[in-house]
């Protein structure tokens, strides 16, 4: 599937700094600009969000957001995370009905897909490995996109896109 490809580059694009982005007024140079320093939270709407969140804790192993301050939230472990608004037409979300698609990073991809149709859950792992590694797509119950993506921890892309390629000559 093509949109993997693309996945690894905007992978790439978006851990580099904003490409063409003109700044509003002029920066200083010399002064250091604070940046986000990863994501804290992804709050979305559900019908029934006790049940989804058990859901994620039972099949995802994501804790619930604690119900006191002496407990621990879920903690992700170090990696790269892609984070890039995507055209209206994009191939990447699935469902043409949702705005947006949760990626989480997975260790071993046939063990978490294994693990997650023996709990009833249906799961596509693509069978094509890409450069930037191997994704499986699936829904939660109230029909949210996830895809799981096992990385691979060398993500340069050693092809251009197709689309990007250069032009061949005729000879």
């Amino acid at each position: 599937m093509r949109k993997h490809f693309y996945f690894g580059w905007l992978i790439l694009l978006a851990a580099a700094p904003l490409i063409a982005a003109e700044p509003s007024k002029p920066v200083d140079p010399g002064v250091q600009k604070e940046k986000a320093l990863g994501i804290g939270g992804f709050f979305f709407r559900s019908q029934n969000p006790k049940v989804l969140s058990k859901w994620y804790l039972d099949n995802l192993g994501i804790n619930l957001i604690p119900d006191s301050y002496g407990k621990d939230p879920w903690t992700q472990e170090a990696g790269p995370t892609a984070f890039a608004p995507v055209s209206v037409n994009s191939k990447i979300i699935a469902d043409p009905n949702k705005v947006w698609t949760l990626n989480f990073r997975v260790k071993n991809l046939d063990a978490m897909a294994a693990q997650l149709r023996a709990a009833g859950i249906a799961v596509e792992v693509d069978p094509q490995t890409y450069p930037n590694g191997r994704f499986a797509q699936l829904q939660d119950p109230e029909g949210n996109p996830i895809q799981l993506w096992e990385f691979k921890l060398d993500l340069k892309v050693k092809e251009p896109a197709p689309d990007k390629a250069p032009q061949q000559k005729e000879k």
